[in-house]
This record gives C-alpha cells, sequence and structure tokens, in this order.
C-alpha cells in the first residue's frame, strides 16, 4: 500500500466513527467462538482467561516450552482471582495450550500478544512481533478475525497484517477482519482487572469493528473506538509516554524537595488536592516492566528517524532512565556522610520486582542499582518475598530473610550498612526495617531505619 493510500484509507476511516465513540457490550455469543490468543505472558494470559469466561473456547499458543508448563502448574503472575479461574478451565474443556502455531487454523478470532521490546541501545526491536503476525498472516482463511493487542509504533497493524493478507488475496473487510485494540494491563492491581478497564479498538473497516468488538466487549467494562487501527496505536504510545513524563517531572520535584529540606510526598498530596488540572504521580527508584520504560521508544524512535523528535518526551525517558544511578550516586552520598565508603560497604536492597505486588523483575531498577553497587566495590544482600533469585552483574544472588538472617553468624537488618528500599509489597511484614542503621528511602514512604535519608 502506497503512504498516500494509507493516508486516504485512514481518512476515510474517520468518516466512520460515530460521535460517542464508547461501545456498549455485544449481543454476540461468545461461546460459539474459537479464539486463538498467540503468545501467553503478562498481557496474552489473561486475555485468554478473560475470554475463556466469556465462553469463547480458547487455543494458547506459546513458544517457550517452559511456559507452557508454569500455566498447566497455575505457578504464573496473575491475580489470584484470575489463577483460580486458570486452574477451572485448565481441568475442563476448551482451554487448550500448544507450542504449534498450526493450531491457528482452528480459531475464528486470533488476538497477538508478543512482546514488543526494546534492545541495549532502547532502540525498538520488533522482530518477535514480525515474526508473529507473519505466521498468522500465513494461516489466515476466511472467515477470521486478527485482532492485534501488543504495543508498537504506528502503521504496524497496516505494515503487517493488512498489507500481507491483502498480497494473499484475502480482502480486508471482505475475507477477513483486522483490528489493533492495545492491551491495559495492570499486573497485580485487583482495581485495574481487565473487566473494570475500558478498551480502546480502532478497525479497519465498519465489518472489522463489528467482528471484533463482538467478542472483545465481553472482556472489559466498554469499548472506546477511534478511527483505525494508526489511532489506536497512537493511543497506547501516547498512554505510556504520558506516564513516563510525568515520573520524570515527579522525580525531578521529588530531588527539587529535598533541596529545600521538605517532604515530596506531602508536597504532591497538597497539589493533589487541586481537584482539577494535576494528576499525582510518585518518585521512586525508577521504572521496571515491559511499559513505561519501553514502549514510548516505538514512539520516539520513528519520529527521531523522520526528523521530528519528541524532545520532551525524550529528555523525560534519559531522566527516567537516570534514575538507577542517580539512586545508586545517592548511595555513595549517604554512605560518605556517615564517614565509610562503598568499597567496604555492606549494602541491603529491599524490593527487585519492578513494582509492588508482582514477582517481575523485567527492567527492575533495582537490578541496575545492585549490578553499579557490585562494580563499586559493595558487598550486596538483597530480600524480597516474591523473588528468589537474581542474576546481576554475572553473579547469581539469593533472596536472604534479614529477620533474622537464617544462619550461624547472627547477622541482622542493624548491622548493614546501609539498606535501600526499592519496592515494598503488600501484606508482607516489614518491621525489621526499623532495625536497620541508615536507609535509604526510594518508596519515600518507608519511615523506617534510625537514619533515614530519601534520594
Amino acid at each position: 500500500m502506497t503512504q498516500q493510500l494509507a493516508v486516504e484509507t485512514v481518512a476515510e476511516a474517520a468518516t466512520n466513527v460515530t460521535e460517542a465513540p464508547v461501545v456498549a457490550r455485544s449481543a454476540v455469543d461468545a461461546a460459539h467462538t474459537v479464539v486463538a490468543v498467540v503468545g501467553l505472558g503478562y498481557v496474552g494470559l489473561p486475555t485468554a482467561i478473560a475470554m475463556r469466561g466469556a465462553g469463547a473456547r480458547i487455543v494458547g499458543i506459546d513458544v517457550s516450552a517452559a511456559r507452557l508448563q508454569a500455566i498447566r502448574e497455575a505457578e504464573v503472575e496473575l491475580l489470584e482471582s484470575e489463577r483460580e479461574e486458570l486452574r477451572g478451565y485448565l481441568d475442563g474443556d476448551g482451554f487448550v495450550l500448544t507450542d504449534r502455531i498450526e493450531a491457528l487454523d482452528a480459531a475464528d478470532m486470533v488476538l497477538i500478544c508478543v512482546p514488543t521490546p526494546v534492545d541495549a541501545q532502547r532502540r525498538p526491536d520488533p522482530e518477535i512481533l514480525r515474526g508473529a503476525c507473519a505466521a498468522v498472516v500465513r494461516h489466515a482463511r476466511p472467515g477470521q478475525t486478527l485482532v492485534l493487542t501488543s504495543t508498537t509504533y504506528v502503521g504496524t497493524t497496516r505494515e503487517l497484517l493488512v498489507d500481507p493478507l491483502e498480497a494473499r488475496g484475502l480482502r480486508v473487510g471482505v475475507e477477513v477482519s483486522v483490528a489493533f485494540a492495545p492491551e491495559r494491563i495492570d499486573p497485580g492491581v485487583a482495581e485495574h482487572e481487565q473487566q473494570r478497564t475500558p478498551r480502546v479498538i480502532g478497525a479497519v473497516t465498519e465489518t472489522c469493528f463489528r467482528r471484533a468488538a463482538g467478542i472483545l466487549s465481553h472482556t472489559c467494562a466498554h469499548l472506546h473506538r477511534v478511527s483505525s487501527p494508526e489511532a489506536a496505536e497512537m493511543v497506547k504510545l501516547y498512554e505510556n509516554t504520558f506516564r513516563a513524563v510525568n515520573i520524570a517531572v515527579a522525580c525531578e520535584m521529588a530531588e527539587a524537595c529535598r533541596t529545600h529540606g521538605l517532604d515530596p510526598i506531602e508536597v504532591t498530596d497538597g497539589a493533589a488536592s487541586k481537584p482539577y488540572g494535576f494528576m499525582a504521580h510518585r518518585p521512586s527508584a525508577g521504572v521496571g516492566g515491559h511499559c513505561i520504560g519501553v514502549d514510548p521508544h516505538y514512539l520516539l524512535h520513528p519520529l527521531r528517524e523522520r526528523g521530528r523528535p519528541a524532545t520532551v518526551a525524550e529528555e523525560a525517558l534519559r531522566k527516567v532512565a537516570g534514575r538507577p544511578r542517580h539512586i545508586s550516586c545517592r548511595a555513595h552520598e549517604v554512605l560518605v556522610s556517615a564517614g565509610g565508603s562503598i568499597a567496604q560497604a555492606r549494602v541491603l536492597v529491599v524490593g527487585v520486582a519492578y513494582k509492588p505486588g508482582v514477582a517481575d523483575t523485567r527492567q527492575a531498577p533495582a537490578l541496575e542499582i545492585i549490578e553499579r553497587l557490585l562494580a563499586d566495590g559493595a558487598s550486596v544482600d538483597y530480600h524480597d518475598p516474591l523473588v528468589a533469585q537474581i542474576d546481576v552483574g554475572g553473579r547469581t544472588l539469593s533472596s536472604v530473610e534479614p529477620d533474622p538472617r537464617r544462619d550461624a553468624s547472627g547477622f541482622g537488618p542493624e548491622d548493614y550498612d546501609l539498606t535501600i528500599v526499592a519496592t515494598m509489597h503488600p501484606g508482607h511484614d516489614y518491621g525489621w526495617l526499623e532495625r536497620c542503621a541508615t536507609v535509604l528511602d526510594c518508596t519515600y514512604g518507608a519511615h523506617a531505619g534510625r537514619e533515614r535519608f530519601v534520594p
């Protein structure tokens, strides 16, 4: 498809958007639909569970045998309610797991939920997505509805699905339907479960929209329709770039508050009392997971290549990416002010998951903090009740239990030169932090330790 034709197609689709784009739940009977979910990670698996809950028969496809086995054993990161549902579905019919891509042939709807990472230079690395979309196109048949949910650059849906399908002779909107409906999964937060959260959808044609919405509407509070797949792709990038920019501002304001001897949480709560024009974001050790520190690069890199850099967002991403370095430098300052040095210090890092309530360490700022401290000669332990082991700086570390430390030495929390609190999980006892000599509190809420500092 030429660029001009693509633009005309988007413009034509825009005229089909109703004045009230919020779409109520459809009357489509999901019970007679077979849904293939390609990619069973933190997005695909909850989506498959929600689809099965709506009555659809599920074919879950993942290339990782280890992942499939973990799902069969229900040893995966899910809300407890989702885990209970999964156990029930695994014991019955209608929830099949496989690593065979040929299983796509049986599906009425295909949801593509594969990861879209960045490389070491934070450049988008869409190879997994390209491979998944190519396989879906290869197995596509008349009557199928294909929905991409992975966060990606604007234009992906047309480039990797619409154009290749048309090249195969499958007319989109006639033989097959295509839409983009970005995921909105917030791991570990029950208040944001899928059924309570609105979802955005951008389809290629009116027929594509009706077919995709007919099933997706069973898995969310409601659907918000936008004019095209491109608009929906941009919605997702805007959401996560917005959060990245505001987290960067929150961290910068926290540093400004420290300069003035003020409590940044008190200041944030004061600002949040304004009922309009302000949305509270909290400072932290940094951002992790797949979303905030990764997804905006799928917006920024293509813009930079076109000579139209989004300079505010780029600066925010640099601020966010530099937060773990700032924390490690602050650790140096705290130790030096106490008459010590990092090279001889014993440091405990509390929490290596990227957010509270999950066992996910992807892009977790604590990992970079630990790696930097180890490189500077510190002896580092970590405690995380949800993460038993990590690999960092060429070493494998195991979580310690500091209350009390279960070895013959009697070494306890008060014996560390510095305790860095990065993540605290709900439902776990951190009362032993009171016994720590010096605490660098990156959560800004752990009022513990005989001396407490903030970044």
